[in-house]
């Protein structure tokens, strides 16, 4: 969830082209609930949705996007960053804690290389490999040693190295470290932070995970965590109870990483997650799936629960994964790069899918879009970006 996602991939976006050949390369597009005005297009309702892609106002110069709760991100090639959505706690950045239907810009901020949205903060990696967080901060989210909601970015306290990646889960947040460990803060409740324990109380200071190897890459659900080792295995911790970690059964909470099963032959690339399910690419451009199925979010033409992963079926050459929740564990819905064309399955009861309508499906869909070609999508509460 949340964390941007990027592929290299190359060719079209399987859409129009932005009416008179306009170069669109630069611009988000958004699909579904729009709530919260999460989809930046100026509007706002409760009632209000997008089952098919829309452009997001503004910025024509996106690199990446994140999807968090009801708030967007966007890195734009300057190195600065926009925001849109839901403000209540300050996740956009502007020094107030007035929503946005169009995005504005993240305040202080440059030299930015990744973005990540939780549930109602954000966090940002600056080309020193320092972090910067800001919203709402609960469980200590914002890793500045404090429950202080923060409407201005602050910079994340006592990381012991550069970090190369981020994650941001509903109220917990991850960083890889140059030297391929992993560090955790923020909310614990359901284990979430690796450190053998789950426990309701907040943990504004980063600490570290404990992995048997280095990782190289990191995701996060809502209320889990998962890392790809140097191996190309999958740890994850924290909430099972949908079997989200598969490791082969619901029991749960797991405090420790625990290793994924049912991967031999295979090599992970990037991981992520939803509130009840998993999303794991594969080196060799394949997706693996397992936890929750109730709308078809695993992709493997059924709508049962799977505890160990399965094959998501219909998605080859796939360069980039992401998951999207909405507030029941059980649902969910999954996107995917796949040979430059935007890829959904799952939850559509407010079009998050954006192949028109609101039928969840249980195998992958092409998206329309008018992205050449797509680089990021993420997945966030019942809608989702991509640029």
């Amino acid at each position: 969830m949340a964390a941007p996602t990027s592929g290299g991939s190359h060719g079209g976006g399987g859409g129009h082209d932005g009416g008179g050949g306009h170069d669109r390369d630069g611009q988000a597009e958004a699909w579904g609930s729009n709530a919260e005005g999460q989809l930046g297009i100026g509007t706002v309702g409760a009632a209000e949705f997008r089952p098919t892609a829309v452009t997001v106002a503004g910025p024509h110069t996106v690199r990446s996007v994140s999807a968090g709760g009801d708030h967007g991100l966007a890195l734009l090639s300057n190195g600065t960053v926009k925001a849109w959505g839901s403000n209540e706690f300050g996740q956009l950045g502007d020094g107030t804690e007035t929503s946005r239907p169009v995005p504005g810009s993240v305040a202080g901020l440059g030299k930015v290389t990744a973005v990540a949205a939780g549930g109602h903060f954000s966090l940002a990696l600056l080309q020193d490999g320092t972090l910067r967080a800001w919203g709402g901060n609960f469980s200590g989210e914002l890793g500045d040693g404090t429950t202080s909601h923060r409407s201005l970015p602050v910079q994340v306290e006592g990381l012991p190295g550069r970090v190369t990646a981020i994650a941001a889960g509903e109220g917990t947040a991850l960083a890889l470290l140059a030297n391929g460990s992993v560090m955790a803060w923020g909310s614990n409740t359901r284990g979430q932070l690796g450190q053998g324990q789950a426990d309701n109380q907040p943990h504004p200071v980063p600490v570290a995970v404990s992995l048997p190897k280095r990782a190289t890459s990191i995701g996060s659900g809502l209320l889990h965590s998962l890392a790809v080792l140097s191996d190309g295995s999958v740890r994850g911790w924290g909430a099972n109870f949908t079997g989200q970690l598969g490791i082969g059964n619901s029991v749960s909470p797991q405090p420790s990483p625990v290793a994924a099963v049912g991967l031999t032959g295979v090599r992970v690339k990037s991981v992520d997650g939803g509130f009840g399910h998993t999303l794991a690419l594969l080196t060799n451009g394949g997706v693996k799936a397992w936890g929750s199925n109730a709308t078809g979010q695993l992709g493997d033409g059924t709508n049962t629960v799977r505890l160990v992963p399965v094959d998501v079926l219909g998605v080859a050459g796939a360069t980039a994964i992401a998951a999207g929740y909405d507030g029941n564990s059980a649902d969910g819905h999954s996107l995917a790069i796949a040979r430059g064309d935007v890829l959904a399955w799952g939850a559509n009861q407010r079009g998050q899918l954006g192949i028109g309508g609101t039928e969840s499906i249980n195998r992958a869909e092409a998206v329309t879009t008018g992205l050449h070609p797509t680089r990021s999508i993420s997945g966030g509460s019942q809608f989702s970006l991509a640029s």
